[in-house]
C-alpha cells in the first residue's frame, strides 16, 4: 500500500498558509481520504512529533473532505489555532455507516512509517459516531495509543473487557444529549473503574449540554495538556 498525496509539499517546508495536506491511503478495493495538519517547526530538524488521530461524527461522512473541518479539532485548525502535534483527520466515506476500523489501522501504519511521528505519543479521539469509532479502534489496536478521548460516543459497556487496563482515558458527554444518551459513557466508565484500571478513567459530564458536547470538550486547553502528557504503556 502507498499513500498518494493530492497536495505535494516542497521538500520539508510547510508554509503558514497550508493548514492541511490532503491525501488518501490505498486499501486495495477501497481507499480512505484524510486531512493532515503539521505543527509549526515540523520541518526543522529530526524531532519526532506526537500525532492525534481525530474521527469525525456522522454529519461529516461522504466524499467531501471540507466537511471534516466542520467540528472538533479540524475546525480549530481551520480557524488558525496552533497545536503542538500532527493532526490526522480521515473521512468515513459512509454517511450512514460506521468507521472502517481495519482501514484506520492501515492508515496509521502508513502515516507513522512515512512521517516523523513518536510511536509512544499517538492519541485517539472522536466525537459522536467518531466517539464510537475511537472506542472500537482502541479495542482493535490495543498496543498503539497513548491515550483515548471519546466525546459523546455510543459504546456497549460489556465491551469493557477489550479495553486495555492501562490506557489513559478521558470521556466527555452532555447530560442532556438526546441523540446518544450519556448513560453510554457513564456505564462504560463505571465498568472500567470496577476493573481498577491504572490510571482510572476520567469522565466529564457537561450539565445542560446536548449532543454537541464536543464544542466545550475540544475548546478546553486542559484536554490537550492532559492528553499530551500521556505516553504509551505496555499492553495489559
Amino acid at each position: 500500500m502507498r499513500i498518494i498525496l493530492l497536495l505535494l509539499l516542497c521538500g520539508l517546508s510547510f508554509p503558514a498558509h497550508a493548514q492541511f495536506e490532503r491525501g488518501f491511503v490505498d486499501l486495495g478495493r477501497d481507499s480512505m481520504h484524510y486531512l493532515l495538519a503539521y505543527p509549526e517547526g515540523f520541518g526543522d530538524g529530526e524531532e519526532l512529533w506526537p500525532l492525534v488521530l481525530f474521527l469525525h461524527g456522522g454529519g461529516e461522512g461522504g466524499n467531501d473532505l471540507e466537511l471534516v473541518k466542520k467540528n472538533g479539532i479540524p475546525k480549530h485548525v481551520a480557524a488558525g489555532e496552533k497545536f503542538p502535534f500532527v493532526l490526522l483527520a480521515p473521512q468515513n466515506k459512509y454517511q450512514r455507516g460506521f468507521w472502517d476500523i481495519v482501514g484506520l489501522h492501515h492508515l496509521l501504519d502508513e502515516i507513522t512509517r512515512d512521517t516523523r511521528i513518536d510511536p509512544d505519543r499517538i492519541y485517539l479521539t472522536g466525537l459522536s459516531r467518531g466517539g464510537l469509532g475511537a472506542w472500537m479502534t482502541a479495542m482493535h489496536d490495543p498496543g498503539r495509543f497513548a491515550a483515548l478521548v471519546p466525546v459523546c460516543g455510543a459504546v456497549p459497556a460489556s465491551y469493557d473487557i477489550w479495553v486495555p487496563e492501562n490506557l489513559p482515558i478521558w470521556v466527555f458527554h452532555g447530560t442532556d444529549d438526546d441523540l446518544i444518551h450519556p448513560s453510554e459513557s457513564v456505564n462504560m466508565v463505571e465498568n472500567l473503574r470496577r476493573k481498577k484500571m491504572s490510571p482510572p478513567p476520567k469522565l466529564t459530564l457537561y450539565e445542560g449540554v446536548g449532543h454537541n458536547s464536543w464544542e466545550r470538550a475540544y475548546a478546553d486547553p486542559e484536554l490537550y495538556r492532559w492528553m499530551l502528557a500521556q505516553r504509551r504503556r505496555g499492553t495489559k
